[in-house]
């Protein structure tokens, strides 16, 4: 990947939204992320005939909130942070960065942004195909060098496995918990250990006297919370394994 000959990162400037038409502006190397973690989007998506973007809100269980997407693409990658139990939250178009580049000055939206465990993440969504533009590659180059001199990690996103992101599409159905039978988990959760190498099917059949859609639905809500874990590289079927959480 190119690098830009040139970023001054000692007056890189961060722009933010406390609130819808609200806008602060920060030094990036004084920024701190809770703000930004909290920040309203960026921008807002508009509804218009022939639009070529699929835009949209997707209810997210780690931010028990909505959270904007502005193509199928995003709504992939904000899936997977949904899915992943490193993400504490998940904030969308958190900021504006503008920074002097190659002495021009330059301005760029990101996508996401992540409370890890391991810290800030920022992504950038990018369809594979447009990775080795030279104008992608140096916009990619000059924030990533910012982001990494304030600390934070910095990622570009593409087109991920198309079997893992349907399975957990499909998970995503069961993520809200509230909608899921709480005497049918509690059941689950006292046998889980005995149902770890066993089939989907099977720790349906173990709970008795339950219709079945609803215990399904709380396997299926476990393997979503990653209770239970399982191959989400192959098609779920009844016949997948369930496997340790640990």
């Amino acid at each position: 990947m190119s690098a830009p000959d040139c970023v001054d990162i000692d007056s890189a400037v961060i722009a933010y939204r406390p609130a819808v038409g609200e806008q602060r502006s920060i030094l990036a190397k004084d920024a701190g992320p809770s703000d930004l973690y909290a920040a309203a989007p960026w921008r807002t998506f508009r509804w218009y005939f022939g639009q070529r973007h699929y835009s949209g809100t997707y209810w997210s269980a780690t931010k028990h909130d909505h959270v904007i997407y502005e193509s199928r693409l995003e709504l992939a990658a904000l899936l997977l942070a949904d899915f992943d139990r490193a993400v504490r939250g998940i904030a969308a178009q958190p900021f504006q960065l503008m920074a002097e580049v190659d002495g021009k000055a330059r301005r760029h939206i990101l996508d996401y942004m992540l409370d890890t465990i391991d810290g800030p993440v920022v992504i950038d969504v990018v369809r594979r195909e447009r990775l080795s533009k030279p104008k992608i590659q140096l916009l990619c180059s000059w924030t990533r060098q910012i982001l990494d001199s304030v600390g934070w990690s910095y990622e570009m996103v593409s087109e991920p496995d198309a079997v893992r992101l349907a399975n957990i599409r499909f998970l995503a159905g069961y993520r809200r918990g509230w909608l899921v039978n709480e005497p049918i988990l509690d059941e689950l959760r006292a046998c889980s250990a005995d149902l770890v190498g066993t089939s989907i099917g099977d720790a349906e059949r173990r709970i008795v006297g339950r219709p079945l859609p609803l215990v399904r639905s709380a396997v299926l809500h476990m393997l979503w919370t990653q209770e239970f874990t399982a191959d989400l590289n192959h098609p779920l079927e009844r016949s997948t394994i369930l496997e340790s959480a640990s």
